[in-house]
């Protein structure tokens, strides 16, 4: 994003402190300490959306990126529509350890999380 361009909450996304924390690991444990959270939505799933995860230390041309303590989590400009406003979290229950959305663009969720529609 260039200097001196702010987004509005509608264009931005918000990560927890677990999310950062778990990010954090992660570079920690690949060695890597500029590594981020790569974050798109992709066409399909149960839903109609699904969200995308990965790790990636490049940023590209139309990538934005969102930061808490020092960890980023980045997504393009075309995810980043249908992921506005949303929260990033990281979450540890006896389902699993996972990165979830709270995504108030979606309309509806399937029982995995992984898939939406808006």
């Amino acid at each position: 994003m260039p200097d001196g361009t702010t987004l509005n909450t509608e264009q931005s996304l918000s990560l927890t402190e677990s999310c950062a924390k778990r990010i954090a690991v992660l570079q920690e444990m690949e060695g890597k300490p500029g590594l981020m959270l790569r974050i798109s939505v992709l066409g399909g799933g149960c839903s109609g959306f699904q969200y995308k995860f990965g790790l990636d230390d490049e940023v590209n041309d139309d990538d934005l990126t969102f930061e808490l303590a020092g960890t980023r989590v980045v997504t393009d400009e075309t995810s980043l529509e249908l992921l506005g406003g949303s929260v990033v979290d990281f979450k540890e229950d006896l389902g699993g350890s996972f990165f979830s959305i709270d995504n108030p663009n979606a309309t509806a969720n399937c029982g995995c999380g992984s898939s939406f529609n808006i």
